[in-house]
């Protein structure tokens, strides 16, 4: 397989690449289907918020999770999608984006117009399964999904925005099984804003020096050589707001060896990071999948193992 199509931070043995037919390779990859990771730490916290509400001695719904992982896949495609739109020229500038779609040429504007809306109408159509609470909080999460590919034109923060942003499914996943929401809920959201800090800020590292070039803002311009230390206090937030959220559902012993288990791995990724080395920073990043996994098992297994 050629590789001069491949996007920097995909691998090279990815399936768009590798398996799908060349004429739809644009549309996945404007979708990052060639780059899963952000889907599923967009799922992740949809995942929390539903076990979390979950009675004890109960399963999470098995219909839940399946509507919220086809949600958090086609509206991360959505948000990607309407994220290169309004980026395109800078992605143009940009080593690791420049292969993207819209930047390249590969795609048009009015086929990436397009594919957002049909993205759009697919999240529309699952949000219509679940209770008008839960409805009325996904078209308020537009807002933030709106505003979030501006923010870095404005502000240090854009990974705050992010947070924001991808730790609403929190809110969706409480909501559409308890209909309404709790401090539960809120600590948990919390604690993702926290970690997405966190990991976000990492991956932010990636681009720094064509940040600077291009006039953009993030993170990890404003940390520097400080990084470590913001990690430090992003990671032990989110652990914190973690211990609260199992506090306030009454969890037991079971949810906090998990909450022991996601210390030890933001330890591990902080002693091991170099903010100059490009793939390792990707690789670090990339292990926050573990962290969304450890929580939502620990969350399930507190529901159902009584002591």
């Amino acid at each position: 397989m050629a590789n001069s199509r491949v996007i920097a931070d995909a691998t090279t043995s990815n399936w768009v690449d590798r398996w799908a037919p060349e004429g739809l390779r644009p549309l996945l990859k404007l979708g990052r289907l060639d780059r899963p990771i952000g889907a599923w730490l967009l799922l992740w916290p949809c995942f929390w918020g539903i076990s979390l509400a979950t009675p004890f001695g109960d399963y999470p719904d098995f219909l839940l999770l399946v509507l919220f992982t086809i949600g958090a896949f086609a509206m991360r495609s959505a948000g990607c999608a309407f994220n290169d739109i309004v980026d395109r020229d800078i992605d143009k500038q940009v080593e690791r984006t420049a292969k993207r779609p819209l930047a390249s040429g590969q795609l048009s504007l009015r086929e990436g117009i397009m594919f957002l809306g049909l993205l759009s109408l697919l999240g529309l159509l699952v949000l219509q399964q679940l209770n008008l609470f839960t409805i009325l909080l996904g078209f308020f999460s537009l807002i933030l999904v709106g505003i979030y590919p501006f923010m870095k034109r404005v502000t240090y923060w854009p990974q705050l925005f992010l947070g924001l942003t991808f730790n609403w499914g929190v809110l969706m996943g409480w909501a559409a099984v308890a209909g309404g929401l709790s401090l539960d809920a809120l600590y948990l959201y919390l604690a993702g804003i926290f970690w997405t800090l966190g990991y976000d800020t990492i991956y932010a590292h990636m681009d720094k020096n064509d940040d600077i070039l291009v006039g953009v803002k993030s993170t990890a311009l404003k940390f520097g050589e400080n990084t470590k230390a913001w990690l430090f206090l992003f990671y032990g937030l989110s652990l914190g707001f973690f211990i609260l959220a199992g506090i306030e559902n009454d969890l037991n012993r079971v949810y906090y060896l998990g909450v022991i288990a996601v210390f030890f791995h933001f330890k591990n990724q902080i002693s091991t990071l170099n903010i100059d080395d490009g793939d390792n920073c990707l690789k670090t990043f990339q292990s926050n999948m573990y962290v969304g996994v450890i929580v939502f098992l620990s969350i399930v297994a507190s529901k159902i193992i009584v002591f």
